[in-house]
């Protein structure tokens, strides 16, 4: 009978093949059934992992890897395949000899040749109007920055006037109101940002001193970058130390019979001859008066002297229309001094005349009015008049060792604007202007010199900011820039004579915009004085 199994399990082993398995009975009842236990096989690898507590989700020993940037472990750096023994150094070193006599002898016979050769080179003009430029080349004119301060935007106070100190590093503005409100009690500011400070916010000034009266005109001191003059719309002049955080206010006129009775619209910082370590301050008014101020220990800004624009005492010219004289506005809206005659200044006022101007001049002015001090009449010539009133003229900065006679040199001349949106070039030595520019049919507010070219200037009106290269077009601006998106009147600007690159701009939305000038506009051409001297004696013949 054949043996039984079961399916998939191993044959069965007979009898006493293996001592584990007794021997099967024979005979009757040799099969049985019988149920066997399972077969159990322990793992020894699942211990041993638990042993040293390592994962168990596979059977296989971790497998160790390592990236090797180079086959070598060592690396050594060589400039070149053969180095240079001690002793060749040596030997050169020997070898290397200097005969100073012989050097001696030979300076001495050039000695002449060489400083006749250095005397030439000084004396040359063929580098004349050529300076070196450590800066980089730039070919547009950029926005650096947009300054503001949000409780005066928010009041809708307008930039009357911008100012940079000293050292080119900070910039101050002054708010108010020039068309409209309540100027002679509402609120304004002055407000500085230092431009070279880390993490400059432009909606946060560094200061901001509150004034009670509308702020028309600002001017830093020329060497001190902490003091700022301010003129007032109520007649006060005000001098603020911007150094003090707790009461800033270090001078100020107060209201006397001296001080204006109109507002303020230009002050200017003036060398005191008689005191080195002292300044005066010029302020001019639309109640014709100019007046120069000295500082006094008790804090007050006293009258030092001063003059003032009459309308009978204004030299009549035979090439300008005839007109009442005694009916002409004299309000002064602006001053600025010949830069080769300090006793030599161009006002410009609300009758549209602009007036060369003498600071020793000793005729008083008629009729005497009130004050401590007398007044003088200044005025020697008056120029063709714009349509309407003057707002800003600007002498210019550039002259030469000229013969006075020879006119015009550059020295000679000055820029005005006004109301009728001309700008007019004058030379100092007649009446008639040398060009009229018509630049805008909107006011013009603003016109100012370039610092370090003879041929720009700028200029700003109630539709952004205008920039002038005369060597380019006396016909039209070269770059007109848009202060704003909307059309904004751009009140005032100046440019940083310590960084020539920057202009600063203020408007009647609030902001100060500072521009960043490219290369065009900031290196000054060969021969660009002889060149502006041309142009001038061009226009005349």
């Amino acid at each position: 009978e054949p043996e039984a199994r079961a399916v998939g399990a191993p044959r069965a082993a007979t009898a006493g093949s293996d001592p584990r398995f007794p021997r099967a009975l024979s005979g009757p009842g040799m099969f049985a059934d019988r149920t066997a236990p399972g077969a159990d096989v322990h793992s020894l690898w699942r211990s041993a992992r638990s042993a040293r507590c390592e994962a168990k989700t596979c059977q296989t020993g971790e497998i160790s890897t390592a990236e090797a940037a180079a086959q070598s472990h060592t690396a050594r750096d060589a400039a070149v395949q053969t180095e240079q023994s001690k002793d060749a150094v040596q030997d050169f070193q020997q070898e290397v000899q200097v005969d100073y006599t012989g050097l001696l002898s030979f300076l001495q016979r050039v000695e002449d040749a060489v400083i006749k050769e250095l005397n030439k080179n000084w004396k040359s003009h063929a580098f004349d109007g050529f300076e070196v430029n450590w800066t980089e080349q730039d070919e547009t004119v950029l926005c650096l920055h947009t300054l503001s301060y949000p409780e005066a935007q928010d009041q809708n106070l307008q930039v009357t006037s911008v100012s940079w100190n000293a050292t080119g590093s900070v910039i101050a503005c002054s708010y108010g109101r020039l068309d409209d409100g309540d100027w002679s009690t509402e609120k304004s500011y002055v407000c500085t940002w230092n431009l070279d400070r880390r993490g400059l916010n432009p909606q946060h000034p560094d200061l901001v001193v509150d004034v009670p009266s509308s702020v028309m005109c600002l001017a830093f001191h020329p060497s001190q970058p902490s003091l700022i003059a301010g003129g007032l719309f109520s007649g006060e002049l005000v001098v603020w130390d911007t150094s003090r955080t707790e009461d800033p206010v270090i001078w100020r006129t107060g209201m006397t019979d001296d001080t204006h009775t109109d507002p303020v619209y230009q002050v200017n910082w003036l060398p005191d001859t008689k005191h080195r370590n002292h300044a005066r301050l010029l302020s001019v008014a639309t109640d014709g008066k100019i007046l120069v101020w000295r500082e006094e220990r008790d804090g007050r800004l006293a009258l030092a002297e001063g003059f003032a624009i009459v309308a009978q005492q204004i030299p009549r010219s035979t090439r300008l229309k005839k007109v009442a004289w005694g009916e002409a506005a004299v309000g002064v809206t602006s001053l600025s001094f010949s830069h080769f005659d300090p006793g030599v200044f161009v006002v410009g006022v609300e009758g549209g005349y602009p007036l060369r101007c003498s600071a020793v001049a000793q005729a008083p002015a008629l009729p005497r009015p009130g004050g401590s001090v007398p007044l003088r009449a200044p005025a020697e010539l008056a120029f063709s008049p714009h349509a309407g009133p003057v707002y800003s003229v600007s002498c210019s900065p550039f002259h030469r060792q000229s013969c006075f006679l020879l006119p015009p040199s550059p020295r000679n001349l000055f820029l005005s604007c006004g109301t009728d949106g001309q700008v007019h070039l004058h030379s100092m030595l007649q009446t008639q202007p040398l060009f009229a520019l018509q630049l805008s049919k909107k006011y013009l507010f603003c016109v100012c010199w370039s610092p370090v070219r003879p041929l720009v200037f700028a200029a700003a009106s109630g539709e952004g900011v205008h920039l002038f290269d005369l060597a380019r077009s006396m016909q039209k601006p070269t770059v007109s820039l848009k202060q704003s998106m909307s059309d904004c009147s751009v009140y005032c600007l100046e440019f940083n004579t310590k960084h020539t690159r920057l202009l600063a701009a203020g408007d009647a939305a609030g902001t100060v915009k500072v521009w960043q000038l490219s290369s065009d506009f900031t290196e000054q051409g060969p021969r660009e004085m002889s060149h502006l001297e041309q142009l001038a004696s061009e226009i005349m013949d």
